[in-house]
């Protein structure tokens, strides 16, 4: 059994209920999942020690939240080569933040990324639960 790191940026609350649903997931799965906001951690020591990791933000005017930024400065230093990662987060208009941690993680953090990152519009949009939580399940076959 595995242990999941879930690091979300949320402004309206709706990148962390994507964040549950995907932690949701991954505990159908039979691992284990920790949620924490970005502004949780504090240095790379509090990013090691899972088996996988979940970055995740909301866009916000074109850009992830500023703490996510704080926390992948930290993860690039966090030694998480080759481990399974995933990239998620809500958006208004556009969407650009979870595509942007996604190729952070998988170019520059070297990880075994998830098929594409997840971007909903909302966490109550029809199919978005079964689409957050199998997102969670997929990381877990990483």
């Amino acid at each position: 059994m595995g242990e999941y790191l879930i690091v979300h940026a949320s402004r309206t609350g709706e990148t962390e209920k994507i964040a549950e649903l995907i932690a949701e997931g991954i505990r159908i799965s039979g691992h284990g999942a920790n949620l924490k906001k970005a502004n949780e951690i504090k240095t790379e020591a509090d990013l090691k020690g899972f088996d996988g990791y979940v970055f995740g933000s909301a866009t916000y005017h074109g850009d992830m939240i500023s703490t996510m930024k704080q926390v992948l400065f930290m993860a690039e230093r966090a030694e998480l080569e080759n481990l399974p990662g995933g990239a998620f987060g809500a958006f208004g208009w556009s969407g650009e933040a979870p595509q942007r941690i996604f190729g952070t993680m998988e170019n520059i953090f070297k990880m075994k990324m998830a098929s594409s990152p997840l971007i909903l519009k909302s966490s109550g949009l029809e199919g978005a639960i079964t689409m957050a939580q199998d997102y969670g399940k997929e990381l877990t076959l990483l």
